[in-house]
Order: C-alpha cells, then structure tokens, then sequence
C-alpha cells in the first residue's frame, strides 16, 4: 500500500528544512547482544528515491555494462533483527513478514559467510523486518531488507562484511541491486554484477526533491524491463562525465539537466506519459530537472536549495502537480556536509517494508 499523500501546505512546511540525523530504529528492537534465544543481531538500510542516471556504459576494460547513480535516502528505510538458533539446521530460516523471499535468501547466504569467517557452523534463526518503504514504486524496497537483513545477520556473528560482500550478496538473492550498501560517495553502480564502475569521490550535490507518484502507483517488475541498447553508450558516456563534473563542483543544475535526460532517455523503456507534465512544471516554478525512478514509478522535481522564495516554488509545484492527479508524497532536502548527505522528510511513510 502507498502511503496517504500529505496535503501541500504539509508537504511545503517543512521543505527548506535542516536536515535531520537518520532515524534510529524502531523503538522495542533489540540491539545486538545475547538473549535466552541466542545471539541477536540488527542491521539497518535506507531506501532510495530513484535514479539521477541509468543506462549503458563502458567498465574498465571497455566493455558495455549497465549501470546507475542512485539518490539515496538515508533517514528511512528498513531495520531488521535476526535471532541465531545455534544447533538448529541451516535450512530452518524463518522471516516477517512471510513474503520476503528476498531477504531471506540473503539471510541464508550471510549465514553461510559469516560461519566460515567466524569458524562455527552454520545454524538457522528468525529474521523480522521492520520498515516504511512502499513497495515496488521504485524506491529500493527490497534492496533496503536485503541489505538490513545481511548487517542483521552480520551483528548476530559479530562480524562486519565489507560492501563488497554485502554488495555480491544482495546480488546473488535479487539478481539486481542498489549501491544502498556503500558510502555517501556517490557512485556508478553495475547493479547486475555487484561492482563500482566509478566513484566519483564526493556526495551528489545539495538539492530538494518534490517527490510524487506516476503510473497511479502500481508495483513494476524491475527483472522484466528492457536493457538499454549498447548503441546509447557514447550518448551514456557524456552524462557520465556530466555527473563527474557535477559531483566535482557541486553543481546541482547540471545534475537536474543529467537527471532530466536520462528520464527522457528512459522513456523507451518505461514511459512515463506524465514526464511532459513534470518537465512543464519543472519549468513554471524554476526547478533544476526532473528526477525518476527508472525501474518504478516514483519520480520528483529537483530544485536547488538555495533558490529564491523556495517554499512558495514548491507549494505551487505541488498544487500544479495534484490539480494533474499526481499525488505528491513528500519534499526531501539532501545537503552536502564535510562528508555526508542527510535527507529531511516532511512527510513519514506508514507502508511496511517491500520485497
């Protein structure tokens, strides 16, 4: 279930907002320790509100490898806690809610890496999933489970996995996944293959996202979606390098005009017919681009923080995309710090965590 929109002046009042520190998790989760059920790890993951570019481009050795910037959200998300049953068989893994095969699957395979590390042997356990991301709109929902899921079981070992492994694992239970596994640098992430492309050394650039819904919210298969044509590649290279320069000097215009591209580029793929829409209001109120989820149907107006009369742009925004019938969700400022980018919500989420 998606969450019931705010209204505009709830959406509004906030979005200028200081960032907020990342949410602890819920409260009554245990921590990692030790109960009478044995070992208890928790593990958390943020969720992500799409893509600033997603395409076809060249790895190291020259080759065609699909790949994608994410804008991460890192104050939401999904929290797991996973409870050893040490003596019990490998196979006996149960997971809440029942559905999130997924995530289990990540929970089996951490198991198995975090025995042979730690020398025990492998043993089954109960994995409960806690969480407010709406579910297959393009926002990473099972990502986030996967990944909380893995540093869930991770903690019960005592054991921290480098990203490279909970990458390669996150992989291997969704066959595709987001960087939601590394740092704040943003990153082009091969989200077949579980490798960095590039890094691009810093966080993306300050901004605002006015976040709404397209294709009336209904769930997309990712794993069923087209590939982009390695004939786009050169055109895929260009924003590549867009992005690096955006990155290198916090130029959060030129990232909107990346984002706006790679949406239009997507169109092939998973059209939006409401884009056209986005792209003229984008430009009746003075946003940087448009920005979507290029496997879901999320997608926003990215703005520059430091745009005059910035809460009065986002409330007519807001109004010109509701009175259309895109239902708008939430505002989300990402600010750029000595080495992080924090998100503040003006809306809180009350969809469980997806799969």
């Amino acid at each position: 279930m998606i969450p019931t929109p705010p209204t505009v002046d709830q959406v509004v009042r906030d979005a200028p907002a200081v960032a907020r520190v990342p949410a602890p998790p819920p409260a009554g989760l245990p921590h990692q320790g030790v109960d009478r059920r044995g070992p208890v790890g928790v593990g958390h993951a943020p969720c992500h509100h799409g893509e600033i570019l997603q395409g076809v481009f060249l790895d190291a050795d020259g080759h065609p490898c699909r790949g994608l910037v994410t804008l991460p959200v890192p104050g939401t998300g999904t929290t797991a806690t996973f409870v050893r049953r040490p003596g019990s068989s490998a196979d006996h893994l149960t997971v809440r809610p029942a559905d999130r095969g997924k995530a289990r699957r990540a929970a089996v395979l951490t198991v198995t890496e975090c025995a042979r590390r730690t020398g025990e042997r492998p043993c089954g356990g109960g994995l409960s999933l806690h969480g407010q991301v709406p579910v297959g709109i393009g926002m990473g929902s099972s990502t986030s489970d996967v990944i909380a899921a893995v540093r869930a079981v991770a903690a019960s070992f005592g054991v921290r996995l480098p990203a490279e492994t909970v990458a390669r694992i996150a992989v291997r239970a969704e066959r595709a996944s987001d960087p939601l596994m590394l740092g704040d640098s943003a990153t082009l992430f091969a989200s077949r293959e579980a490798r960095v492309l590039e890094d691009f050394g810093r966080p993306l650039p300050a901004a605002v996202v006015l976040s709404c819904t397209t294709g009336a919210g209904r769930p997309v298969d990712t794993l069923t979606l087209p590939a982009p044509s390695a004939a786009e590649v050169p055109a895929y290279e260009e924003l590549r390098v867009a992005v690096r320069q955006a990155v290198a000097t916090a130029d959060v215009g030129l990232l909107g005009r990346v984002s706006s591209e790679s949406a239009r580029r997507n169109q092939s793929l998973l059209p939006k017919p409401e884009l056209g829409l986005l792209e003229r209001v984008a430009a009746q109120t003075g946003a940087v681009g448009v920005q979507v989820a290029h496997t879901g149907n999320v997608a926003g107006l990215l703005f520059d923080p430091a745009t005059p009369d910035l809460s009065d742009r986002l409330r007519r925004a807001a109004r010109r995309l509701s009175a259309h019938g895109l239902p708008v969700g939430r505002t989300i400022g990402f600010r750029t710090g000595t080495d992080r980018a924090q998100p503040a919500c003006s809306a809180s989420d009350d969809a469980p965590a997806g799969g």
